[in-house]
């Protein structure tokens, strides 16, 4: 154990600030000499295992460190070509799987990189981005143009190359190719059943995502089954117990049992392909699982972190990856924790269920901080959802594979690829199901507060949960306090879900006209009028939607407004799928937006364009559009080209959204005559950035002032010149970043404004802040 935390905090340091990695190896090799000395004057008076341990933890993390040095030189030369077109030769060097942009992704190692024409020698790891297509196979050799991007430090690739042209040199041979024409065929059976589950059983059995919908993925991760998807632990795991039963049913001894078992997962392994996650899942779950089938769990803790060790050696950039991280967690938690969980929840109830809730829960337990340190979703149905999906899942498994094996014979692998569409139905239903639920996942603000607050809490119920005898006396008086924990933790969480789930409107006014969501670094505002719901905008992600929805009595929306497609406006459109009446938008420039559109279409939306003129009704109200002009040339698509729209009438005051307008169509729209203010309720644009013009909110005269942004964001967001822009207008600023939910309606001729959390230099909650207009 102190081995693997030396070098992997070691490995840290070193990837995170690769400008002392020389000097930390140099450290590391004066500090071994100095432990080897003192070994051996000591050695004629007695043995010193501190100073062997000492001599051992310096010499690796030198070793590690002085990998990461001589690294860095070519992935410095290759940085330079940041932002500029570059041509690759390179090798693929991972599977390759579909991102949220629609490309399909892949990492590779170069042979040469450089400008057009003139790429020289170099060996490093970049990632690359191409329209979807076949053959870019483990072992492919590939010609690559396209334009570079370098990446942060820490990050494997050093850089990133987003492109449409990808020359296959030469495909995948040898045992790589015979395993990509194997993966095909599994594909391509798979995708002749009905959805849902053809789409995931490659994932489930092969670890082939690219047939994985957004949507599906999506609820897999909510549910907590993510982990079936890809190459994980869970599958190397289940090919190792499978191989080993089956061993064992045939009477074969101990170590022909191990051996055997291992050969099935080397060929798991190449099947899937060898790329670092799996080499990484394959050998961290036969270490846990031959550790616990072997009964020496006390040892596999320890060959477990010389298996992380060996591991970080051969890649220090693992190190800074979260899925490394949980995949070293969770394989520690099956050694050390599972049994011991299993043997205290044995108290209330029957073995075999409390082994089989155990295991997802010692996973959880273990995993949970580390997720809070990045994600901002914690899974809550994610035990029950593993309970539901664990029968299906080994069989899902393992019949794939067995239909992979009988390829030669097409008959027999298709009997075989539908039996094992029955267990990926069920767990993509279940997925689907699980994550619809109110109560599926709990969102944090991800860091360091959230990871220490998740992390007393995963103590607490883990003292609790195990025996007393299985306590060290020193922790058993901590024992009650955890207990109390769990209390109050639970009594808070069944309060949240009640007041998120059924009484979620109990806690919002019922007289307001416009919503501000508090969806992070995003938009998303409801306007109602007369039962009539417009939503403008979704936020960069569907979970805080939905939330910000169920809490106003959203259930259906007649007109979304898509101002323009980046993420963060974008991103929560999955929240009312199937849900729209009409879709308004922005112009469409990227494979991705439309593809948007026409998944919005297929729910069962109407599409509209946007274009300055534009007009409708919404209940009472009456709604404009003031920008873009109908094909412009000037602002083609993107923050400029935002729909830009008022609305007003009925109860509604008149409020206009700027979308994310920059100061220069702000001046063209300002321009143009079509605002007719003043407008009491203004959408500041682009988050309050700072690109604004102050004489546009001089015409606008609000009265109240929405800044739409997310808590502590990387921009910045509301600048402070623009507050003092808004100010200078006469505005109230009421900001999502520091009051959360903000709604306005009108009451006795004046607004009236009231926000989820008082903050002291704004209005107070139900204040009224001025003439509706």
């Amino acid at each position: 154990m102190p081995l693997v935390v030396t070098v992997w905090s070691a490995a840290l340091l070193c990837v995170l600030a690769p400008a002392v990695a020389w000097g930390c190896a140099a450290a590391c090799a004066a500090l071994s000499g100095v432990a080897l000395w003192v070994l051996l004057g000591r050695r004629r008076a007695r043995p010193d295992g501190r100073g062997a341990l000492a001599l051992l933890l310096f010499a690796t993390a030198g070793s590690m460190a002085a990998g990461v040095a001589l690294a860095q030189p070519p992935r410095d030369s290759v940085a330079l070509h940041d932002g500029r077109v570059v041509e690759v030769l390179a090798e693929v060097s991972s599977s390759s799987s579909v991102g949220k942009d629609g490309r399909l992704w892949f990492d590779v190692q170069t042979t040469h990189a450089g400008p057009p024409g003139r790429a020289t020698p170099v060996s490093v790891s970049m990632r690359v981005g191409v329209e979807p297509d076949d053959g870019f196979d483990l072992g492919a050799q590939l010609r690559v143009v396209g334009e570079a991007e370098a990446t942060d430090a820490g990050e494997r690739a050093a850089l990133i190359i987003f492109t449409n042209r990808a020359e296959i040199l030469r495909p995948a041979s040898g045992a790589f190719g015979v395993a990509a024409r194997v993966r095909h065929d599994f594909v391509e059976r798979s995708l002749r059943l009905p959805e849902p589950g053809a789409g995931l059983l490659p994932g489930l059995a092969v670890g082939d995502t690219r047939a994985v919908t957004p949507e599906l993925n999506d609820d897999m991760r909510t549910s907590g089954l993510s982990h079936l998807t890809a190459v994980s632990g869970a599958n190397c795991a289940i090919v190792v117990g499978a191989a080993f039963w089956v061993t064992a049913l045939c009477g074969g001894g101990r170590t022909l049992r191990v051996v055997l078992s291992l050969t099935a997962l080397a060929s798991f392994v190449v099947l899937v392909t060898p790329e670092p996650s799996v080499v990484r899942a394959g050998v961290m779950a036969a270490v846990a699982m031959l550790a616990v089938m072997l009964g020496r769990p006390s040892a596999g803790i320890g060959v477990l972190s010389l298996s992380v060790t060996a591991i970080l050696l051969a890649d220090p950039w693992l190190a800074a990856t979260p899925g490394f991280a949980l995949s070293a967690a969770a394989s520690a938690a099956l050694v050390v924790l599972a049994r011991p969980l299993a043997a205290g929840l044995g108290r209330w109830m029957p073995e075999a269920l409390a082994l089989a809730i155990a295991v997802p829960l010692s996973a959880q337990l273990v995993c949970g901080p580390i997720i809070a340190l990045f994600a901002e979703q914690q899974s809550i149905i994610g035990i029950a959802a593993n309970l539901l999906a664990a029968p299906a899942a080994p069989l899902a498994t393992v019949i794939g594979l067995l239909a992979c094996l009988a390829a030669p014979i097409p008959v027999l692998a298709d009997l075989l690829v539908a039996s094992a569409w029955l267990p990926s139905a069920w767990i993509a239903s279940t997925a689907g199901t699980t994550a619809q639920l109110p109560v599926a996942q709990l969102l944090v603000v991800p860091g360091i507060g959230s990871a220490l607050l998740v992390a007393v809490l995963s103590g607490a119920l883990a003292l609790v949960a195990l025996r007393p005898s299985q306590i060290p006396a020193r922790l058993r008086i901590a024992r009650v306090g955890a207990a109390g924990v769990v209390i109050i933790s639970v009594s808070l969480g069944g309060a949240h879900l009640i007041l998120a789930g059924p009484l979620a409107t109990a806690t919002t006014p019922a007289g307001w006209a416009i919503a501000a969501c508090d969806v992070g670094q995003g938009d998303a505002l409801v306007v109602r009028s007369k039962g009539s719901i417009a939503l403008i905008d979704t936020g960069p992600e569907p979970a805080p939607l939905e939330k910000c929805l169920r809490s106003l009595g959203v259930d259906r929306v007649d007109l979304l407004v898509l101002t323009h497609f980046d993420l963060d406006h974008v991103g929560g459109v999955k929240a009312v799928m199937g849900r729209v009446d009409t879709v308004m938008h922005g112009p469409a420039a990227e494979p991705e937006d439309e593809r948007m559109l026409a998944d919005l279409t297929a729910a069962g939306a109407a599409l509209v364009e946007a274009s300055a003129g534009m007009r409708g009704d919404l209940g009472a109200a009456s709604w404009r559009v003031l920008w873009p002009r109908m094909n412009s040339a000037a602002f083609p698509a993107g923050n400029d080209a935002s729909v830009v729209i008022d609305i007003g009438g009925g109860e509604v005051p008149r409020s206009v959204f700027l979308g994310d307008l920059s100061a220069l169509p702000q001046r063209m729209l300002l321009g143009s005559g079509a605002l007719r203010g003043p407008y009491p309720v203004v959408k500041v644009a682009h988050h309050g950035s700072a690109d604004q013009d102050a004489g546009l909110y001089e015409v606008l005269a609000p009265s109240a002032a929405l800044f739409s942004a997310g808590a502590d964001n990387d921009y910045g967001h509301p600048r402070q010149e623009t507050l003092d822009v808004l100010a200078a207008a006469g505005a109230h600023v009421l900001r999502t970043d520091t009051q959360g939910l903000i709604l306005v309606g009108v009451r006795d001729g004046r607004l009236e404004v009231w926000t989820e959390r008082a903050v002291d230099e704004e209005p107070a909650s139900g204040s009224g802040v001025g003439d509706p207009g």
